[in-house]
Formats: structure tokens, C-alpha cells, sequence
């Protein structure tokens, strides 16, 4: 057995973490590019931190997920601003625009030589410039992930920078900074952790780490999601889910994700839909097919141990079969208000062209068996 186990160089957890800022940013430099949202997380304590530690900084803010424009515009104000290092504080468009824009601000060239499938997927050769990462949502764990999810309007596709070169100098999870989630964002980037860390734990290059990480990320998602969703400022719950995304980063960026990730990406770029609920309309209809092709092949019982696992992790009970799995996970999906393909814009006259993006996807390829057009079709159509 050989594998690899890369992340940040420094993880700090905790409520309250935010005020590590004050410790950690005057290593970096004097001059700060501080990348947040659309402004719905109040930025104030941050802002005053580097401003008690005379760090000049200038603020950019991403208000969707990020674009080849957006990363564009945000190396172009870092160059002019001479900054020296990068502040992410938002969700996983926000961590995934500063990953980006970091690595800009280092190499030589331009964004479309290192961007997979539609550029020319070049090695990243220097490190990024130093980065903090503060996620304000609990779900893609891109604080420690090692790529950067990018759109290209151009294209209507959803592709990645990547290298592990790219990976935040230190992640600060405080779990306090996600109180401010509306329900529906809540629901959303919630559904995106669970998936994570189950496509994970059965991902073709899962590894005796991150099962252990998987392991525990599942039950922390399953016993506190719901809760979350239902009462924001219950703070148990929301550091649950805060260790979830954080658990789903770690494992997927060393041991990869699965077909909902592999369909997610496509229909990202396709359609206005949010990550979160297009992963939870397909994870119980993925889950289902995987165990049923497994079931066909030979010499895959404990692949589907593992999938009998998760199900006995999800529900609580010990003697739960993978159909109470899928059901546990429809049920949940349906008490968070997600919806439906349909619901989202979707038509059947998409799905091949759904399809035909899916397959090529590096997460479809990490699918713990091959899945074909017939499947594939199927599971589309049972998530309508």
C-alpha cells in the first residue's frame, strides 16, 4: 500500500480562532488582499485585527461562485495593490477565488495555462503566495483542499486549478464565524460536506487517513446537519458542521470524490444551481446504483461493507441495510427543502449533454466502479 497525505501547514480549530489573525498575518507582510463575499458576513473584527496590526489591506469581494472575469479582476488589484499576501473569509467560492488568485500572484503566465480541460492543465511551478483561509460556511472544506473550482461563461463548464501548491498556508476554522448562515445556505453547503466525506470513504483512492477522517465526518454530519438547519445558533451543531466540511476537504483532497461530484461540476457550469443541492438530489440515487453494479462484480464484498457502514453511521442503528441509507438520505434532503433537477431548470433534453461533460470529469473517474451512459441516464432521471 503507497498513498499521500497532503494539507495545510497549520490548522487551528476552535471557537473564537478568528482572533488568531492578529498572530499570524504580520509573518506574511505589511500589505493584505482581504477577499470576501457578497458583504451578508459582517467582516468588522477581521478589518479591525490587521488594522491593530498596521497591515494595510484592500478589500475584493466575490458575489458568486468564481469565473475566469472574477479571478482575472482579483490579480490585477493584488498586482496593483503590491500585496504580499491573501486573506480569504467567506465560503468555498470565496476560498476557491483566493487559492486562485494566490497562485496568480506567484507564477509566471497567464490563468487559462494552468486550468484543466478548457486551458493548458500546466504544472503550477512556485508556491502561492502565503494565504489564511477563514470559511463562513460549513461545506466544501476548501481551506484545506489543494484546488479551485473555477466557471467559464465562455464555455458553460465548471473546471479546476489545481496543485499542492495551492493549498492555504493555515486554515482557521472557528465555527462561530458560520452563525450568520441562512437556512437555505445552511441546507445547501451542508449537503456538500456529507456528500464529501461518504463519495470519500468509497472513492477508488480512499486510504487507511482519510477513512478514519471520512469516518468521523459522517457522524458528525448525519447526527447535527438537521439541527443546524433548524436552530442557526445552536452551537454544537454548527461546529459538527464545521468539523464535517473541514473532515470532507482533508479527505477529498487526498483520496478524491465520486459520480455526484462527477455530475455536480457539469451541471454547475450548465445551470444556475446551487453545489450543495445538486449533490443532494444525486447522492441517494449514486449511492443506490454504486451498490447495485457492485453487487454484480465479483470480489467487491467490502466495498459493499463500506457502503453498509455509512448507513449504519447515517441512521444510528446498527442493523440498517444500504436501501435504509438512501432513505435516510431522502428524507433528510426532503426535510431541508432541496430540490429536485427539475426544480432547478433542468430538463431530460440536457441530460446527454450532462452526460457527455460528466464522463470526463476527474471525479467520475475516481467513482468506486465504472458507471455507464445507461446508469448514468438512470440515476438523472431518478433525481428529476
Amino acid at each position: 500500500m503507497m498513498f499521500e497525505f497532503a494539507t495545510a501547514n497549520r490548522i487551528i480549530f476552535g471557537n473564537g480562532t478568528l482572533n488568531k489573525v492578529g498572530e499570524i498575518a504580520p509573518g506574511f507582510g505589511k500589505r493584505a488582499l482581504v477577499i470576501g463575499g457578497s458583504g451578508s458576513v459582517p467582516m468588522v473584527d477581521l478589518l479591525g485585527i490587521l488594522e491593530q496590526k498596521a497591515i494595510k489591506y484592500n478589500i475584493f469581494r466575490v458575489g458568486k461562485e468564481p469565473d475566469v472575469p472574477t479571478i482575472i479582476a482579483g490579480l490585477d488589484l493584488a498586482r496593483s495593490f503590491e500585496c504580499e499576501f491573501v486573506i480569504a473569509y467567506g465560503g468555498g467560492s470565496v476560498i476557491d477565488s483566493s487559492k486562485a488568485i494566490a497562485a496568480l500572484m506567484t507564477n509566471p503566465g497567464k490563468l487559462m495555462d494552468y486550468l484543466e480541460v478548457i486551458g493548458q492543465g500546466q504544472k503550477i511551478p512556485k508556491q502561492a503566495a502565503p494565504m489564511i483561509a477563514l470559511p463562513t460556511t460549513a461545506g466544501t472544506g476548501a481551506e484545506v483542499t489543494r484546488n479551485a473550482v473555477i466557471s467559464s461563461p465562455e464555455h458553460h463548464i465548471k473546471v479546476s486549478m489545481r496543485s499542492p501548491k495551492m493549498i492555504p498556508t493555515v486554515a482557521i476554522v472557528d465555527p462561530e464565524l458560520t452563525i450568520t448562515m441562512p437556512p437555505s445556505v445552511t441546507a445547501s453547503t451542508g449537503m456538500d460536506a456529507l456528500t464529501q466525506v461518504i463519495e470519500s470513504y468509497t472513492s477508488q483512492k480512499a486510504n487507511p487517513l482519510t477513512d478514519l477522517i471520512a469516518r468521523e465526518g459522517i457522524q458528525c454530519g448525519a447526527r447535527s446537519l438537521l439541527a443546524a438547519y433548524q436552530d442557526g445558533e445552536d452551537i454544537n451543531a454548527r461546529e459538527d458542521m464545521a468539523l464535517t466540511s473541514l473532515f470532507g476537504g482533508l479527505a477529498l483532497a487526498n483520496a478524491g470524490l465520486g459520480a455526484v461530484h462527477g455530475f455536480a461540476g457539469p451541471i454547475g457550469g450548465m445551470f444556475n444551481a446551487p453545489h450543495g443541492e445538486v449533490c443532494a438530489s444525486l447522492l441517494p440515487h449514486v449511492i443506490k446504483a454504486n451498490a447495485q453494479k457492485i453487487g454484480q462484480l465479483d470480489g467487491m464484498d467490502a466495498l459493499i461493507d463500506r457502503y453498509q457502514e455509512i448507513a449504519v453511521l447515517l441512521t444510528g442503528d446498527p442493523q440498517a441495510t444500504i436501501q435504509d441509507g438512501v432513505v435516510w438520505i431522502s428524507e433528510l434532503a426532503k426535510n431541508l427543502k432541496i430540490p429536485g433537477l427539475r426544480e432547478m431548470g433542468i430538463t431530460k433534453d440536457d441530460f446527454p449533454r450532462i452526460i457527455e461533460k460528466s464522463k470526463a470529469a476527474s471525479s467520475m473517474k475516481k467513482n468506486p466502479v465504472e458507471l455507464d451512459e445507461t446508469i448514468l441516464e438512470a440515476i438523472l432521471n431518478d433525481a428529476y
